[in-house]
């Protein structure tokens, strides 16, 4: 039997898991982020002339921040469809957290060290 307010507090850590999982993600795609200024390097490359600097800067943490998101998803899908879940639990949410925290690891040591 299921405790009274048990499916609030599970969605509440559901969300709290989905916030912090964004939120490495976009510090991943921070300006001090290793992968910062080899991915713009590409970007700027691939960009049309019309794009202002700014644009080019913004575009590319996005690119970032969304890949982290992605790549990180990959682990998490796959305990899903193994699974056989239809919607994503706690226990896949940590997986996809914990993805994205490897991922952010050099960026998180990048901005510690003042980089």
């Amino acid at each position: 039997m299921a405790m009274p307010g048990s499916s609030d507090r599970e969605s509440t850590l559901k969300n709290v898991l989905l916030i912090a999982t964004a939120g490495l993600a976009l510090l991943n795609g921070m300006h001090f982020s290793p992968l910062f200024d080899p991915v713009l390097f590409f970007v700027h490359r691939l960009a049309p002339k019309f794009l202002s600097p700014l644009v080019l800067f913004y575009f590319n943490s996005l690119l970032i921040s969304l890949t982290t998101l992605l790549l990180a998803g990959v682990p998490t899908a796959i305990y899903e469809r193994v699974r056989g879940l239809k919607e994503s639990t706690t226990v896949s949410l940590c997986i996809w957290l914990s993805g994205v925290l490897l991922l952010t690891l050099p960026a998180l040591q990048s901005a510690a060290r003042g980089e």
